[in-house]
Formats: structure tokens, sequence, C-alpha cells
């Protein structure tokens, strides 16, 4: 089955065909680094990471880019209200977006360019949008002229007129057209600045990803990703000047946005108060609850934000875990072996899991559907554990190695490990990270020496025992083949 894509430029769902055979490339626009990564930076990291596994799953080669706008008012003002240079601010941030993406366990892009770093490339295209008359200086300013390209408008499916007429920005006499957009700005005391032609000055926002892009990935890819926010200006300006610069078009073939994350039904907003650092969310909630939580909508859909929905997080991965750890306890333990219909009829589900799968993902990248398909798949492999634990089935071990590893390969390709998964506890209350192992051991001790009182038939004990584990959230098995414990 062919993938199929929503595409924001042409509203419709089309079907992927890359630009080169068996090859991707994708450009995704990254963070400007002047404070922590909040939850909404996080899910077109997460989004795209899931895009590329799923493309790298079905054989592409990809090549993803990702840049860093570290050339910003927004860190200007930061440097400004520290007293430290510019450059400062956006290393720290730029090593902060890493720390906590690395632990969203998001697979590093190949390229993170940045905007200072690619200054001539910038320039170069600057001047070129002036020689093809896209562009005009004025007292060191150069202004791209929307007029001049006629297509202007065609993401966003805005018209030039509507927007003067609900434009909110300071009108600049000296445009050609009140939407007319810096390429190039003339420099201001004590901001960072670059040599040109037009004198001292520093790039536009949007010109940089053009001029990365068309350095990274050529004058024509097949995947641009970021926010919905950006749909307009910023990825409308792109195709303006990167099309009226190489005469190209489109210069991306397939345009991919993702929904808001709100709080409360509410978009995020520093201003509401309900702008949450990833970093602090991870010292309540594990890294693979969040990446989970993330994942369990469609990456176009909103995405509401709360600890209400990532508790749910944690019960419905705790459960997807669960089936893992039943599975590898199945494949280890001393149980009646042999062949049996039972397991023919778990590879059956399993298979037919991945090719549900695989279409789920294949429609749209739809990873809500993608999820579901796991959960089902984690059923049946309960509803075998439950009847191999009693006695009722048999099990093979090359069978059971099968599935496990379907489930596995499934799992990975949503970057899910299902190692990790605790409670959330509350924000005021936050424990140091406990050691996951150390504490198993215990619960090992703890369940033998259960084990030992019901030998002595001690029954109050051993009842004692196990209730105290359910307080705990753990809860004890007992089967012909002995006992376990696993969390509730």
């Amino acid at each position: 089955m062919a993938i199929r894509v929503y595409n924001s430029l042409s509203k419709k769902k089309e079907e992927f065909k890359p630009i080169e055979p068996g090859k991707v490339k994708i450009y995704v626009c990254g963070v400007t680094p002047y404070n922590h990564p909040h939850i909404g930076n996080a899910r077109p990291p997460v989004t795209w990471d899931v895009i590329r596994r799923y493309l790298e799953y079905k054989g592409y080669q990809v090549e993803h880019v990702q840049n860093f706008t570290d050339v910003d008012d927004k860190i200007i003002k930061t440097a400004g209200t520290e007293g430290v240079s510019w450059k400062e601010i956006a290393d720290r941030y730029i090593a902060a977006y890493f720390e906590v993406m690395d632990r969203l366990n998001i697979r590093r892009a190949y390229h993170y360019p940045r905007v200072s770093e690619h200054m001539p490339e910038i320039i170069d295209m600057v001047k070129k949008l002036i020689e093809k008359g896209f562009a005009y200086e004025i007292d060191g300013d150069v202004y791209y002229s929307v007029g001049a390209f006629e297509e202007y408008g065609k993401l966003s499916g805005r018209g030039l007129e509507d927007m003067k007429a609900g434009a909110r920005v300071e009108v600049d006499e000296r445009k050609n057209h009140p939407m007319d957009f810096a390429l190039w700005k003339k420099a201001k005391p004590g901001e960072p600045s670059w040599s040109s032609p037009w004198g001292e000055g520093r790039p536009g926002w949007h010109i940089e990803c053009s001029a990365m892009s068309l350095k990274y990935l050529g004058e024509e890819f097949d995947f641009h990703g970021g926010g919905s926010d950006l749909i307009f200006p910023h990825h409308e300006n792109e195709i303006a000047q990167s099309e009226g610069c190489t005469g190209k078009a489109p210069f991306v073939r397939y345009w991919l946005h993702n929904g808001f994350i709100t709080m409360n039904e509410e978009k995020m907003s520093k201003s509401l108060g309900n702008f949450f650092l990833v970093k602090d969310i991870l010292e309540q909630y594990p890294a693979e609850v969040v990446r989970f939580f993330i994942l369990s909508t469609h990456y176009r859909s909103p995405l509401n934000f709360s600890d209400d929905q990532l508790a749910e997080a944690v019960r419905s991965l705790g459960r997807l875990s669960g089936a893992a750890a039943n599975l590898k306890y199945l494949e280890a333990a001393e149980l009646k072996k042999g062949p049996g219909v039972e397991n023919q009829t778990l590879l059956n589900a399993a298979e037919k899991a991945r090719e549900e799968f695989s279409a789920a993902m294949d429609d749209d990248f739809n990873t809500a559907l993608a999820v579901s398909v796991l959960f089902g798949l984690s059923r049946e492999i309960n509803i075998f554990y439950s009847g191999a634990m009693a006695g009722k089935f048999v099990c093979d071990d090359e069978i059971l190695a099968k599935v496990a590893s379907i489930y596995r390969e499934l799992a990975d390709v949503l970057g899910l490990s299902f190692e990790g998964v605790a409670k959330p506890v509350s924000r005021e209350n936050s424990p140091a990270d406990t050691n996951q192992e150390e504490v198993g051991k215990l619960l090992d001790i703890i369940v033998s020496l259960r084990q030992d009182a019901r030998k002595r038939k001690d029954w109050a004990e051993a009842d004692a025992i196990r209730d105290s584990l359910g307080e705990l959230g753990y809860v004890i098995e007992d089967s012909p083949q002995g006992a376990r414990w696993k969390k509730r």
C-alpha cells in the first residue's frame, strides 16, 4: 500500500512519490533558542522522528535537516537582560534543547544548521532576489516584493488585498506593499551584525530557512514540516523566496503541519500562564510517557495537555509495557513447552497487527491508530499469557520469539521501548529518580519471602505481604509455575 499524506499546499491527501526513488529529503523548522523548550516545541520533533523512523522502516534513505534560529530579537533581548553575548544564550539553549529531546528518544537530524553560520548563503540569496526583481533595498534594509510573486498566498489561501486589510503590522511607508517583508535588516546599535552589500545588518526571519534548505537539500525536496502556526507568514514567505530565487516550483512537494498543543482547550501561551517547559514535565513523568502522550493523537489534530491526560498516558503505556513483560516472562519461564494451536493463533494476530499498523501509518502517519493496533495485539498477548500461566496452553518458544520480535518492531517505529514507565507524582512532591533495577530486585526478594510464608502455611503473613504490595501499586500473580510481581 502506498503512503498517503495530507498536503497543506493542495489541502488534500496525496500519494507520496519521492523525487528520487528510494530517498526522502526532509526539512523541519526548529526552535529559536532563547529559553528552555516548552511542550509545544516537543511536538514537531516527536512527530518527525516517527515519520522518519517509519520511512526508514519502509526502506527509504532519509536525509533530515532541522535548523536553529540563533539570530533573533528574542535572543538579543535575553542576552541584554542577562548581560551576556547573544551566542552564549543561543549555545546554552541549544544544549538544553538536545538534552530533553535526547531523553524523548528523538534521533538526531543529519544537519542542524544555524543562521549565524550561513550568512554567505543568505546574502547570496538576497542578492539573487534583488537581481531577479523580487526584492528591493531601501537605506540598508532589503524587502521582498510580494506583488512580484504571482502565486503569493497559495499555501495559506490568502489574497494580498485580504492580507492588507487584516494586517496588524506597523506600516512602513517606504515599502511597495504593506505585506512586503524583510530579507535583510539594517544594523541597530548593540545588535549583532554582518557585512553585506547593503551595509552592516542581519537577516530577516524567513530568508534563513530558504537559504539553508537550498544548501542542504537542493532546489526541490520532499517534505517540509513545522507547526500550523508557521503556515503564514513563515512558510508562505519561504515559498515566495525559494521559488523566486531558483525559478523552480514547487520547491517542496509535500507540506505537513502539526496541530497546536492546548492547555484546558486553550492555546498554550505565556500570557495565559499555561506555558510548561519540557524539563519540568520530565521531573514529574518519564520521558517515554510524554512521547507516548504526543503520539496518541494524530499529528494534525489539536492536543490537549493536562495532568489528567498524562496520567492516562501512564496507564495506557503501562498496559503496553505489561504485555511486553508478559512475553518476556513466557520466554524465560519454565512452562510446559511444545506446539499448540494457541501459539499459531497468537502469531497470526501479531502478523495481522503488523499489516494493520502499516496501513495506519500509510494513512498520513496516523500514530493514534497505530497505537490502537498495538493495544489490540497486547490484548491477544495477555490472553495467551493467562492461559499459559494457568497451564491451559503450552508454549512454543520459537513462535513466542517471533511474536515478541514483531511487538518490539512496531514499538520501535514509534520510538517506544516500554522502559521506565512509572506512576505520576504530584508537582509539589517530586521524588528523586529511582533505580528501577534495584526496585525490581527488592520486589523479587519480597515475593520470595511471601512464597516462604506460603510454604510454612503462614497465610496471614503471606496475605499481609500481598496486601502491602497492592497498596504500593504492585500485584502478585500466583500460578502452578510460581509467583511473579507486576505493576498494576
